[in-house]
């Protein structure tokens, strides 16, 4: 799909937007709006382009004041839309009228790839799916499995899972926070927010080998205890940023040129947000304390003392100051973590799951055969389904799993808040200028590794 093929002449067909046709004519239906997008712009070789435009000039309106819509793309390789992003916009003079979000254009098919590898394998590739976010991607994969398993996490395991998926939803507001600024202009803040995510991907470095994409997180706890110094480390870097953030904020929240790019702009009501499905920051922007580390506590979270930041006008200023909230509860999440981490095992101890400690390898026969077979075969997770949400930093990130008793699971499907959240890219925009909607598609934070997944 999207490939050419031969015809007669100099010029290809371009095959996407033909498909796209033939699809519908198939299936005795309507085009989806998508598809009728590709359909109208992509189908036509260079020669029927022209006299598609011939022919449209000679049927436009000439009358004085009319003016005919105009078509274009923002993306997929466009520096404001987050990723591999497309857009297809129509505007009438600098207003959209219109905007169809086009994706797969990073299609990996990570749910396909789970079902052909093992669950412990599993791993590896749900943690490149949101990769802003990859605690929270192979957190909700490993507690799914665990449920099935109905396995018990010790404590401490579940603490250090808290303590590591709020590091990485400040790091993850970081990004966000630094390329919107660089897309509205505020340079100086990129750089300050990459300085301190630095910082975080030293320490995410130093407990699991790996600045992203990581796999720390194993069924039935974490790969290992925190190594020597980490907590010392945290511990002064939560102690800092607060006051880096004050410095974020002195520069934007009271800028004139921020907020005239974001006040009253992308406002959606929280009635259609919720019909959208859209959470996260997004939704309680507009009103809705819909967070689900308060309303269904996971992990431990109930022992936190944090709150829930809203607003209530839902526009592009309103999600910037969540978001910058949401750091500095994480903060306060982070603190009472270290203050309170309990001793004990950082994994389950059940060795037809967990792989045994290193040390016993040298030693143990028993321990040597239990990794191999879990290494080489996997384990085998009891027949049934099993549904996990929890709070990434874009909103519901939910993992469904059907195992049918065997060591690699029949299906896996990701609820991805950046995919769901996208619905609300067409209403939100509407109406907007079009240097609006590069403010709304910033402050909905998509990552596309994850709606592409």
């Amino acid at each position: 799909m999207g490939t050419s093929e031969p015809r007669t002449g100099n010029f290809p067909l371009l095959a996407e937007g033909r498909e796209a046709r033939e699809a519908g004519r198939r299936g005795n239906r309507p085009l989806t709006p998508t598809e009728r997008v590709i359909a109208a712009v992509e189908a036509y070789t260079p020669e029927e382009a022209a006299e598609r435009t011939l022919a449209n000039a000679m049927l436009a309106d000439t009358r004085p004041g009319v003016r005919e819509p105009l078509l274009i793309n923002l993306g997929p390789n466009h520096p404001s839309t987050h990723g591999v992003l497309r857009l297809i916009v129509e505007l009438d003079g600098e207003v959209v009228k219109e905007v169809t979000p086009v994706i797969g254009y990073l299609h990996t098919g990570i749910e396909k790839q789970c079902e052909n590898k093992t669950w412990w394998q599993g791993i590896t590739l749900v943690t490149r799916m949101d990769y802003l976010a990859p605690f929270a991607n192979i957190k909700a994969y490993t507690m799914a499995v665990e449920r099935l398993l109905e396995m018990e996490v010790p404590p401490r395991a579940e603490w250090i899972r808290v303590l590591l998926a709020e590091m990485n939803r400040v790091a993850s507001h970081l990004v966000w926070l630094g390329t919107a600024g660089l897309e509205l202009g505020a340079m100086s803040v990129f750089f300050y927010c990459y300085r301190e995510r630095d910082e975080l991907l030293d320490l995410f470095e130093m407990v699991s080998g790996e600045r992203m994409n990581h796999r720390y997180f194993q069924v039935g706890g974490c790969a290992q205890d925190l190594p020597p110094g980490f907590v010392e480390r945290v511990r002064t870097f939560a102690t800092e940023l607060p006051k880096r953030i004050d410095d974020y904020e002195a520069l934007l929240t009271g800028n004139p040129i921020w907020k005239d790019r974001m006040v009253g702009v992308g406002v959606l009501p929280a009635e259609d947000l919720v019909a959208l499905g859209v959470t996260g920051p997004t939704l309680r922007a507009a009103g809705v304390p819909h967070d689900l580390r308060k309303i269904a506590p996971y992990s431990g979270y109930e022992h936190f003392q944090f709150e829930v930041p809203t607003a209530t006008e839902g526009d592009c200023f309103a999600r910037y100051l969540v978001r910058v909230r949401e750091m500095r509860e994480s903060l306060r999440i982070i603190q009472q973590v270290l203050d309170g981490l309990p001793e004990g095992p950082t994994i389950a101890d059940d060795r037809k799951v967990v792989l045994p400690p290193r040390e016993e390898l040298a030693h143990s026969m028993e321990a040597l055969i239990h990794h191999f077979k879990l290494v080489s075969e996997g384990f085998e997770v009891p027949a049934g389904e099993a549904y996990v949400p929890i709070e990434s930093p874009r909103g519901e990130m939910g993992c469904y799993i059907v195992s049918n008793g065997g060591p690699k699971p029949h299906r896996v499907h990701m609820r991805d808040p950046s995919f769901v959240n996208l619905q609300a890219t067409a209403p939100l925009c509407r109406g907007t200028y079009l240097a609006d909607l590069i403010a709304i598609v910033a402050t909905l934070d998509p990552v596309m590794g994850g709606v592409d997944r």
